[in-house]
């Protein structure tokens, strides 16, 4: 999908106010963005900071970047420092959901507007931050459950008429964690075939998806089905099956999600059944919601980016033209 296709549908009916961020804004056109990244733990957030990154320079916004390596306090010291350098806006992805109420009122106190992309927080006070500007989760998790109910009888691979699935969790207490899963359950629910007999962290990494997948291999041998989270830990999965003897998208069936270059090739390859899109291509939408915050002006408390989901030829079809 190109920039230009990462088209926003706008969700939520009441619009937040900006808060006008620092007095520096005023005096020209420029603004000054504190960015407070998750990491760099997967070619999805590689994808996502380069867009960031490229579309803060075209938009001749100064950035300054600070990558937390999956860690909330580094996060919350980040946040801390953008609030002493009285930028004009702070935007940042939650490592976790909760545990963010302290900071971001003291980014609040500060008339510091609070943008939050790609994942949410948990908290009662949503006054806290101007809007969230990312996926549906939990829709994601819903059309991963889907594909699989509606190809059940393929992904029964034992013929035996149960189909376990082992599920390849993103970072603990994470929302794309929390609700791919949920979403996941409640489709899934649909076909009492269907049981997720083991669940575990990976922590969006491939290496994390490769050392659980080798422990269910060692502990559940009757897998038919692997859910992670994110194509890094189904491409670590993938290589955990090869080891063990078995052909991964023949004798167990991956579903995943993201649409990263790398999990497209191994859909295309036919070593992943089905992916789910996350688009991380946020860059356009984040800086076109940071000039109406610091110019006062109202949007949405929810931007939900446009995705798709991709089988074997339609990876094959995406794959020459794919930015990320």
């Amino acid at each position: 999908m190109s920039a230009a296709a990462v088209g926003a549908v706008l969700v939520g009916s009441l619009a937040a106010c900006g808060s006008g961020g620092s007095s520096d804004a005023s005096d020209d056109d420029s603004i000054t963005m504190g960015f407070a990244q998750v990491g760099a733990e997967s070619g999805w957030r590689t994808a996502n900071t380069q867009s960031i990154k490229d579309t803060a320079k075209e938009e001749g916004v100064t950035l300054k970047f600070s990558d937390a390596q999956q860690k909330q306090e580094n996060q919350i010291k980040a946040i801390r420092s953008y609030i002493q350098q009285k930028v004009d806006v702070i935007a940042f992805s939650p490592v976790v959901e909760t545990g963010w109420d302290t900071v971001l009122q003291e980014a609040k106190r500060a008339k510091i507007p609070v943008i939050l992309t790609d994942r949410s927080v948990d908290s009662d006070d949503t006054s806290l931050y101007e809007t969230f500007l990312g996926s549906d989760f939990v829709l994601e998790g819903e059309k991963a459950g889907d594909w699989l109910v509606e190809n059940a009888d393929t992904a029964d691979t034992d013929k035996n008429g149960t189909i376990n699935v082992v599920q390849l969790e993103g970072t603990t207490g994470a929302a794309p964690a929390i609700d791919r899963a949920e979403g996941f359950k409640e489709k899934i629910a649909a076909d009492p075939r269907i049981e997720v007999t083991a669940s575990q962290t990976g922590d969006f990494t491939r290496d994390g998806g490769k050392k659980v997948m080798e422990s269910f291999l060692k502990s559940q041998p009757d897998v038919d089905v692997v859910y992670a989270h994110n194509d890094d830990m189904g491409l670590g999965a993938i290589e955990a099956i090869e080891a063990a003897g078995k052909k991964p998208g023949t004798d167990i069936k991956i579903i995943t999600v993201d649409a990263v270059k790398d999990g497209m090739t191994a859909l295309a390859e036919g070593k992943i059944n089905f992916i789910v899109e996350c688009n991380p291509l946020l860059g356009p939408q984040l800086m076109d919601l940071a000039a109406k915050v610091v110019a006062g002006e109202e949007v949405p408390e929810r931007v939900v980016t446009e995705e798709s989901t991709f089988d074997q030829e339609q990876a094959k079809a995406a794959l020459p033209d794919r930015q990320y």
